[in-house]
């Protein structure tokens, strides 16, 4: 269900170089949510590090979102760069597996094979 790597780069590098990724496979990213940060700033003593990436093809997700609308929820994809015991990772939920739990619609599984072969991509370009 998950695709995680470890990396030996630091975390703000595998954060950069995930970026690269993103934009040399053909998504965009529409946010990075720092949840370290947002856990530290409301006084939450956390000592890793988190970043989200949503990222997204449009036209993949077009073709998500005409098979099923409730999968509006599911979007956009998520990958993490985060640490845990002082080891940067990289990770995602498998979009194939995701969708296929949420949806039976079976015009769904080439789409979201096809995202998850990208995404895993990208990850593996940053590690």
């Amino acid at each position: 269900m998950y695709y995680i790597v470890e990396t030996l780069k630091s975390f703000d590098q595998a954060v950069t170089d995930l970026e690269t990724a993103v934009a040399r496979n053909g998504f965009g990213v529409l946010h990075i949510h720092d949840l370290g940060g947002t856990l530290r700033s409301k006084g939450i003593a956390f000592e890793e590090q988190c970043k989200v990436f949503e990222v997204c093809n449009p036209v993949q997700a077009a073709k998500v979102l005409s098979a099923d609308m409730r999968l509006n929820m599911a979007l956009p994809c998520r990958i993490s760069v985060f640490t845990e015991n002082m080891t940067t990772k990289i990770g995602l939920i498998k979009p194939a597996q995701m969708l296929s739990a949420l949806s039976d619609d079976a015009s769904l599984g080439q789409t979201a094979q096809e995202v998850e072969e990208k995404t895993i991509q990208m990850i593996d370009e940053a590690k």
